[in-house]
């Protein structure tokens, strides 16, 4: 079975929900209202921003809907990336999730907004640049870093295929005797050709009147392994084009080679090369993509909180008064924790800016929720779902 995913929901509601102006004492309230059983309820605190025009709050709100998606995207291209580097080891990829030196679950549980990096007394759109710079900033140095990557990692196998494969593939320089090559002739040359070993009889029987002006008898074996039987076979030169064409009709292989002084030892040189420097690669692509995954979680969990800022204030109104909450759960209980959280406050649905617990509208900021309303605000989730409520789920 596979194991059951962690999901986290992110939510916000008036504190006047709670008949209380402390927020610690709501938060303990919340935390009566969702069972231990189906989620852990932490404190998510949200600092209070600088506040532009409505217009603007409304704008601010689509553009951090994109921003988080887009965060969304790199947190699991990041970790599909750690995922490679270790071959698709779930377990080793995992270990190496952590977020400013904490395992990512517990930087969530603890999460505080960081006021050195990011200044709450900047305005809300700045910090959505920033944001944005440093989340794009992240992609691109990962992109980068795997694109060299995998091109030291594709030169590698093709070295090493070479070393390893098959005779209609493989490197030849280790296995041709270059004595028995007509070097330096200028009328004649020699071929090498892999020939199935199912075709060899067909091969011999027939070589020396595939193509015109093939050297009668001048096929010699040069090498044999479980698929193929390589020959090398003397032809004129002016015909040799032809000859390699017919073979490869035949289903024969035509191999290139040349012989070059020292190619063999060259060769090892060059996989020992390059084997050296995909380590080195690979080293350098792990520390940068867990340093990815650190940054691009962090500004995922500080865009996730601007989010709920900004939408607590479209929906209930000014000044910013409000609890904010992390609950922690699974992909099989989160269902349970949203029907707890609408049945206790779907009531705030009518009028999600101003209503009292017994479903009353207030007056205060009466004239700013009707324009919120017309501005169309009033779905919180993901997926355009309504809540009554400022709901965001997401999970790592």
């Amino acid at each position: 079975m596979a194991p059951t995913q962690a999901k986290y929901v992110l939510v916000s509601l008036p504190l006047k929900t709670f008949d209380t102006d402390d927020r610690q004492e709501a938060l303990e309230s919340l935390k009566t209202t969702i069972a231990s059983e189906n989620g852990t309820v932490l404190s998510f605190p949200v600092p209070n921003f600088k506040i532009g025009t409505l217009d603007a709050l409304v704008q601010q709100a689509d553009d951090l809907a994109k921003l988080s998606t887009g965060c969304e995207a790199v947190v699991s291209k990041v970790g599909e990336s750690l995922r490679s580097l270790y071959e698709g080891n779930e377990e080793k990829a995992s270990e190496q999730k952590m977020v400013n030196d904490k395992p990512t679950d517990q930087y969530l549980r603890t999460f505080s907004w960081n006021k050195v990096r990011y200044r709450a007394d900047r305005p809300v759109g700045e910090l959505v640049d920033i944001l944005q710079k440093e989340l794009a900033t992240n992609d691109s140095d990962v992109k980068s870093k795997f694109n060299q990557y995998n091109q030291v990692k594709t030169n590698l196998v093709t070295l090493q295929r070479k070393q390893t494969g098959n005779l209609a593939t493989k490197s030849l320089t280790p296995i041709v005797n270059p004595s028995l090559l007509v070097q330096d002739s200028e009328y004649l040359e020699t071929h090498l050709v892999a020939v199935p070993a199912n075709l060899k009889k067909d091969y011999l029987k027939s070589y020396e009147t595939i193509a015109p002006m093939v050297v009668p008898r001048s096929s010699i074996q040069v090498a044999q392994d479980e698929e193929f039987i390589l020959f090398a076979v003397t032809t004129f030169k002016k015909h040799g084009a032809e000859f390699q064409q017919k073979c490869r009709e035949a289903r024969w292989t035509p191999r290139q080679y040349k012989y070059v002084e020292g190619g063999k030892e060259e060769e090892q040189k060059e996989i020992e090369r390059v084997t050296r420097e995909e380590k080195k690669v690979w080293g350098e692509a792990l520390r940068l993509t867990r340093t990815a995954w650190s940054e691009s979680v962090m500004i995922w969990a500080h865009v996730m909180a601007l989010r709920v800022f900004v939408e607590s204030v479209l929906r209930y109104g000014l000044p910013p008064d409000f609890v904010s909450a992390l609950i922690s759960t699974n992909s099989k209980l989160v269902k349970k924790v949203k029907q707890t959280l609408d049945s206790s406050y779907s009531y705030l649905g009518g009028n999600a800016f101003g209503r009292d617990k017994r479903g009353r509208i207030t007056k205060d900021d009466a004239a700013l929720t009707s324009e919120m309303a017309a501005a169309g605000l009033g779905h919180g989730g993901e997926g355009n779902e309504y809540t009554a409520y400022v709901y965001y789920e997401f999970d790592l």
